[in-house]
Order: C-alpha cells, then structure tokens, then sequence
C-alpha cells in the first residue's frame, strides 16, 4: 500500500533506537524526509547511518543523495535548548512522533514534588510543547499528523509505575480535547500509541533487574513474561514503526484522537 506520504517533512523523538527508531525507519521507507532527535549522539548518528542505508533502498530516492533526508540533533527534546535546536534545523513538520523515556518505577510515597515535576515534564508538557509549535502550521498547510508514543499503561496502570500513569494520562486527556477541535477539520490528525511489551533495551533492562531481585535467569523471567501475552511474543520496533507510519498515511485521514493499543492481546477488557 502507498501511504501517501512521500516528501513529507517528520520529526521523531527518542529515535536512536527501540521504538523511536522503528518508526522513524518505517517513516523512511515510505519516502518521508526525517529529522530523528535522542540525547546521544554516538547511537544517534549510528542510527541515522541506517536510516541513510534504508532510504537509499527505499521510495524517493532513484537519483538523489539520501543523506539530504535524513538529518539529526542530538538534544534534549525536554528541554526549551533542544526543541530550539531541533526547530533551527527545520521549522515546519508535516509529522511529529513524540517520545520519551519513561520515568522509573517505584512506591509512590518515595517520590517528592520534584520526581513528580520531571515526569510530567517529559512525558506530558514536552509533547504538549512540540504540539503547540507544530500544529497551526499543519492546519495552515491543510496536512498534519502527530503521534505520541505513550503507553499500554494508560488503559491499564501498573502499580508500580505510577509517576509513568499519571503524567501520561494527563497527556491522553489533554489531547482527547485538541483533537476534536476545529484543526480536525483542517487535516491535521492526533492520536496516541500504545505499546505493551516491545522487544527494547527498556523491556531487557526490566528483565535483568527482575532476574537480580528473583535470582532467576534473564530468559526465565522474558519467557514468563511472553506466557502473559497471547501473542507469546514480545513485538518488534519494525511492527511498532508499521503501525506510526499507518497513523501517519492519507489513509487514516479519518481517525483522530484514538488510543492505539499494541500489545499482542495482554490487555483484557472489552473497550
């Protein structure tokens, strides 16, 4: 399927690698020209050598130097000096794919104000802020889709990860609003994506801190974690890239302001 999106202009967060970087390859494949932003910069520009290499094999670029499509910014996205940073290599975005790392686990009596303030900060007010810089020049344009990587959490909060539950509900609510505003009538799309247990350093690192705490083996505690799934498999950054690059195509002109959840099945409810 041609997703319509060749020649458009995206820019995602967190892509060095996980699941960032899956959307931006399955962003890249399908022509659009990206400007991928993570903090560090040696796995940033190892993963803009791949994206390059993809694109090379890819739609759009018989005849022209892929390297001119694919650029980018190692920065701090939550912060107001990264956003600049990544805004003075390109001013205007047909595509925005937020992401951040999420806040670390633990009993909520442990976390003071400032714990409380850095979440909502990354996976809250950061998306907001790119949001705001981006979306009126979509609706302008009359083409835009924005896609913020949250979490399956967000229909079904873990315990333990409640810094995690809070600011990215607090995102799901504020976009439930936007994206049923007048810029839905201007083709300008928001929606979230959820992932459940995606095959990531985040998902290895877990394992290994369960298996230190259990003294069980890393694969004992991965295996039991695929038994909960009904998929029984952890999904791939590639599959999780297929479904943003979908989000993002002309023909989901139609669904905005939806939570996506993937996640083989784990979720149980009916809605």
């Amino acid at each position: 399927m041609d997703l319509g999106i060749a020649g458009k202009t995206a820019l995602v967060c967190g892509a060095s690698k996980g699941l960032g970087y899956g959307c931006a390859l399955a962003l890249v494949q399908e022509g659009v020209n990206v400007v991928i932003v993570a903090r560090g910069a040696e796995a940033l520009e190892a993963a803009a050598s791949k994206l390059i290499a993809a694109r090379a094999g890819g739609t759009g670029a018989a005849g022209q130097n892929p390297s001119n499509f694919v650029k980018h910014v190692a920065a701090d996205i939550t912060t107001p000096e990264g956003r600049a940073a990544v805004f003075a290599v390109q001013a205007d975005y047909d595509i925005v794919v937020t992401n951040a790392g999420g806040p670390p686990p633990g009993d909520f009596r442990s976390w003071d104000r400032e714990a409380w303030i850095k979440a909502v900060d990354a996976n809250m007010l950061t998306p907001i802020e790119l949001i705001k810089a981006t979306v009126d020049g979509m609706a302008a344009r009359g083409y835009g889709r924005i896609v913020n990587i949250t979490s399956s959490a967000v229909k079904a909060p873990i315990d333990i990860l409640g810094l995690s539950n809070g600011a990215r509900s607090g995102l799901t609510g504020f976009v439930a609003g936007l994206a049923r505003s007048g810029i839905a009538a201007q083709g300008v799309t928001i929606n979230n994506l959820l992932p459940g247990a995606f095959d990531t350093d985040r998902l290895r690192n877990t394992a290994v801190g369960a298996a230190q705490k259990t003294g069980q083996s890393v694969e004992a505690i991965q295996e039991a974690r695929k038994k909960t799934i009904p998929a029984r498999r952890f999904g791939t950054p590639e599959e999780f890239g297929a479904i943003c690059a979908f989000l993002c195509s002309q023909q989901a002109a139609y669904m905005t302001g939806q939570n996506v959840l993937a996640d083989g099945g784990a979720y149980p409810g009916t809605y």
